[in-house]
């Protein structure tokens, strides 16, 4: 739907051209609709000063999406007029106008205590925000979809039983959609019937139905996918299956199984979304699984289409994974990346803690040839001795107390993909000697087997510690640490990123500004020198933990200097800690501008006071802060 005007930027107010801003830097930040919504309401409130709320009109109901005050309940008979009208209308001291137009539904900026030509240019601004929130959601939603597809489809084909297969594919599709049910309905061209497992509350767990019934019948005889909304097309569904299961069937969604050849083998069919109907989205990631399905099912050389598929969900999971920033040293780590990550050589990963060594490991898997198989990770420093060689390497059932079944080790899991061992520093001298026996011959034997196994899988190491330092202490095996280190990638600390600590600052403030319902604080040149002068012990980890806590804890919308030192040191002891990295005539000058400003804020200001206290005349300390590039104010008290 147009809007009945075009917008003159000229005639925003700055309040509102600054919240139009906001609101589109929420729109590419915030982690959900909701909170987009939250964070917009909250920018409409802070530019024009009145309340708003965003409803959403739905077959005749009005419900609030978002709202400034959880008591706002604009008219019903305005929000209808503006519905049935199409344009913005004003009631007493409401104004609503619409914001979107989508089949039945449509939502509407309501405001209370702001003026209707006011409504009109917020809507116009939160409409276009609304449209690119939405877009950037859904890229997002989709990456995070094919991620959880490939992981499914992965365990599907660790599957063998035919019956364990079918359970796996119900749960699993029934936890990614979002349903009450899910059942696959294979065709019996024998006996011309569907077979459906799992069937719960029938015998043996199947149930059959001829192969013309319901909607599962016409989408296995046309090919053709369905989608039953819950006030639609209600008589297609066949109610004879429901009394034959004590179910009620509300909205369903049901896809073909198509075989090599495009063969039809049955049918997929999700039941009953626990939160409205499915859409549209549910509908292609079912096609999807769906696919993957058929390829398990049949255990044939479709295998191939089956990993085409999942490598092009691997590109966009790769396509979510970066190192954010630009200094030297990380565009030299991201070049490294690039080079070493189509090859099958081993990597070694150090930097301090908090750097980022897992990201790393992630970039090379998904860099690679390899993207499309799993990356296993393993923490080995939370893992005892004992529990190791079983974590790494599976076991057989019986082979000790607790082995009840058969468990495939993390070497076996990560075939043919890459296998993580972060913290290598802090395995065991004897799962070390296990290690390397591995990682030369390439096999490996389960706990209480005789059989070897294969495996290829590629070695990614990380560490904070000097590895060679411990094998100097005969804490790490030598030959261990050659067969690990033909590759290093050397993370840089956090102190030394310069202006990347910056952009990863405002990186991390946007969405925990918008959880925080605030408009995203941003950094004064002081503040900014402050951040990159930090220490940073605890790396992007402290960080961003920060970040967390100055999006509820700083006092306005620009941060200063004074500002960090709460954040940075909740104490009030030592709040600037001085790098060890900076020269000694830069320490002395940045000592003595904290010092200096220190000593004015305990004397509330007053400068001759503080000069005293300083042992400096009120000239000498003006000249001394002008040298120092501190503001001053030389008419102040």
């Amino acid at each position: 739907m147009s809007n009945d005007f075009e917008l003159d930027a000229t005639s925003l107010s700055p309040e509102l051209a600054r919240a139009g801003t906001a609101m589109f830097f929420h729109a590419t930040h915030c982690g959900d609709q909701q909170a987009f919504l939250d964070a917009a309401v909250a920018c409409v409130q802070y530019a024009l000063h009145c309340e708003a709320c965003v409803v959403r009109a739905e077959r005749g109901h009005y419900r609030v999406l978002a709202a400034t005050s959880p008591t706002l309940a604009p008219p019903d008979d305005l929000l209808a007029d503006v519905l049935d009208q199409q344009t913005a209308a004003e009631q007493g001291d409401w104004s609503v106008a619409l914001i979107s137009e989508k089949k039945t539904v449509l939502d509407l900026l309501c405001l209370q205590g702001s003026t209707l030509a006011a409504a009109k240019m917020t809507v116009t601004l939160l409409a276009s925000a609304t449209h690119t929130a939405r877009k950037r959601l859904a890229r997002v939603h989709r990456i995070a979809r094919l991620e959880a597809i490939l992981e499914i489809a992965a365990s599907w084909n660790q599957t063998l039983e035919m019956d364990e297969l079918l359970v796996q594919m119900a749960e699993t599709s029934t936890q990614l959609l979002q349903a009450e049910r899910a059942s696959i309905f294979l065709w019996d061209r024998g006996t011309r019937t569907l077979v459906g497992r799992p069937a719960l509350g029938v015998d043996g767990d199947e149930l059959r139905i001829p192969q013309d019934t319901g909607i599962v019948g016409h989408v296995v005889q046309t090919g053709e996918t369905r989608r039953v909304d819950t006030e639609e097309d209600q008589r297609e569904i066949d109610r004879r299956v429901d009394q034959q299961l004590s179910f009620q069937t509300r909205n369903l969604l049901c896809v073909p199984l198509r075989g090599r050849n495009e063969k039809i083998l049955g049918a997929f069919e999700m039941i009953n979304k626990i939160h409205g109907n499915f859409t549209a989205e549910d509908e292609s990631a079912l096609v999807e699984l769906a696919a993957h399905a058929a390829v398990a099912l049949e255990n044939t050389q479709q295998r191939e289409h089956l990993l085409q598929s999942r490598n092009q969900m691997a590109d966009h999971a790769a396509a979510g994974i970066e190192l954010i920033g630009s200094c030297p040293a990380l565009e030299s780590l991201k070049s490294k990346v690039r080079r070493v990550a189509n090859t099958d050589l081993a990597v070694l990963v150090l930097g301090e803690n908090g750097t980022g060594k897992e990201v790393v490991s992630q970039m090379i898997h998904y860099h690679s040839e390899r993207r499309n198989e799993l990356l296993v990770a393993v923490n080995c420093a939370a893992l005892t001795e004992t529990l190791l060689e079983s974590e790494l390497f599976g076991h057989e059932k019986g082979a000790f107390t607790d082995a009840h079944e058969t468990r495939a080790g993390k070497f076996e899991l990560a075939a043919g993909g890459t296998i993580f061992l972060d913290e290598i520093g802090d395995m065991s001298l004897g799962g070390q000697a296990k290690l390397l026996r591995v990682l030369e011959e390439k096999v490996v034997v389960r706990v209480g087997g005789t059989q070897t196994i294969a495996t290829d899988a590629r070695v990614i190491a990380a560490t904070n510690q000097d590895l060679a330092e411990l094998v100097r202490n005969k804490q790490f095996r030598e030959d261990l640490y050659f067969r690990l280190n033909v590759v290093t990638l050397e993370l840089p600390p956090l102190r030394e990123r310069g202006d990347d600590i910056v952009t990863l600052a405002e990186h991390f403030l946007a969405p925990f500004a918008a959880k925080a319902r605030r408009v995203p604080p941003t950094f004064s040149a002081a503040a900014k020198k402050r951040l990159r002068g930090h220490t940073w012990p605890g790396n992007v980890r402290e960080l961003r933990n920060m970040m967390e806590r100055l999006a509820y804890l700083a006092p306005s919308d620009r941060v200063d200097e004074e500002d960090l030192d709460f954040i940075i040191s909740p104490s009030g002891e030592q709040p600037q800690a001085l790098s060890l990295e900076l020269p000694l005539n830069d320490a002395t000058r940045r000592f003595q501008a904290e010092y200096i400003k220190r000593q004015i804020a305990r004397a509330g200001g007053n400068m001759t006071e503080t000069a005293k206290h300083l042992g400096l005349h009120r000239s000498n300390l003006y000249r001394k802060m002008r040298q120092l590039d501190m503001e001053t104010d030389e008419e102040s008290a």
